[in-house]
């Protein structure tokens, strides 16, 4: 593709030769000739001196690269339509694997993919051009819509509701059970039965080995555009708002609120009965005991407010400094008492 050509697709200003024949998208730092890469990060801007590709994308207020270039209000969105242009996803040829076994009353909708041992259960409904990997499993009773595309091992509980163009990666799990058990008085414990569901709206993504439990009465629900990342857990009767990113290894305990366009980053626990606001940020490894105001970016254990984290972290490195001075301190004091 030429160069002016993936400007016009990309909706991006060229600067440079737009004959420049475009093979495909590479990084920064292992891309070759043919290639177009992006620069966003400053962290990589030394490699512009030693790149190897044809072409960049930059941002439109960024200096003069050296080559030729895409200039874009968002480089970053742009390098990933960039891709979507020269990779397309492997897609399953339509129809039904021999060895996939699909109930009698399960309803499939036209330009389905449903791969080797796959299970379709009674009533379920899945809308068009669903695809079903290997070893994919949906309960009795849960319906998706269309588009719904589904990685080897990702499982879908009874009675979920899943909308249009969700992706389930790798072993996904949707709805299996809450956990929730009574204490007896002998410190034994009963299961509580996990009536409710889980509720997965439109364009929603969960990553692999992430699990979203079914609430004991209600629902747990996922708004749309949300996205999941690897091991994620959402505890039951939660609900987490639009367009919200949970990273790797986040936890929400049962009945945890998180509003519309929040980021919490890798490792971030929630301790459940809470609410996060729109668009707060809860910084890697943040542990949050309390509600977090919308907006509020914060961090550590117990949360709290990034700009008082930081100066925290700060003097908590200074602490064996701080002891010694105290001490010092101290012992002058009492020799002169």
């Amino acid at each position: 593709m030429k160069l002016a050509e993936l400007a016009r697709k990309l909706d991006c200003q060229l600067e440079g030769d737009g004959d420049l024949e475009i093979t495909g998208v590479a990084g920064i730092d292992r891309a070759q000739p043919g290639e177009i890469t992006f620069l966003t990060n400053p962290r990589y801007k030394p490699w512009l001196k030693q790149t190897r590709a044809s072409a960049i994308i930059v941002a439109r207020e960024a200096e003069p690269p050296g080559l030729p270039c895409l200039r874009s209000d968002n480089p970053y969105l742009a390098f990933a339509r960039a891709v979507e242009l020269f990779y397309q996803l492997p897609r399953p040829a339509p129809g039904i694997h021999p060895t996939a076994v699909i109930a009698k009353s399960a309803q499939i909708g036209p330009n389905a993919s449903i791969g080797p041992y796959c299970f379709v259960d009674e009533e379920v409904t899945i809308g068009k051009n669903a695809v079903l990997h290997s070893f994919v499993a949906i309960y009795r009773g849960a319906k998706m819509g269309d588009d719904f595309f589904a990685h080897s091992h990702a499982v879908v509980r009874e009675f979920c509701r899943i909308g249009h163009r969700v992706t389930l990666q790798n072993g996904a799990m949707v709805g299996p059970d809450g956990f929730g058990f009574a204490r007896r008085a002998d410190a034994s414990y009963h299961k509580i039965v996990q009536a409710g569901t889980t509720v997965i709206e439109d364009d929603v993504e969960i990553q692999a080995n992430a699990c979203i439990d079914r609430a004991t009465v209600g629902e747990t629900r996922i708004r749309r555009g949300t996205k999941i990342d690897n091991l994620v857990q959402v505890g039951h009767a939660s609900t987490v708002g639009e367009d919200t990113l949970l990273c790797a290894q986040a936890g929400l305990a049962g009945s945890t609120h998180i509003g519309n366009r929040v980021i919490l980053a890798g490792q971030v626990g929630c301790a459940g009965h809470l609410t996060v606001g729109d668009g707060a940020i809860a910084t890697a490894q943040t542990g949050i005991p309390n509600d977090v105001p919308a907006g509020q970016i914060v961090s550590g254990y117990p949360a709290m407010e990034n700009k008082l984290w930081r100066k925290c972290a700060a003097v908590y490195a200074r602490l064996p400094e701080l002891q010694k001075t105290v001490r010092e301190l101290k012992e002058k004091w009492m020799g002169q008492n």
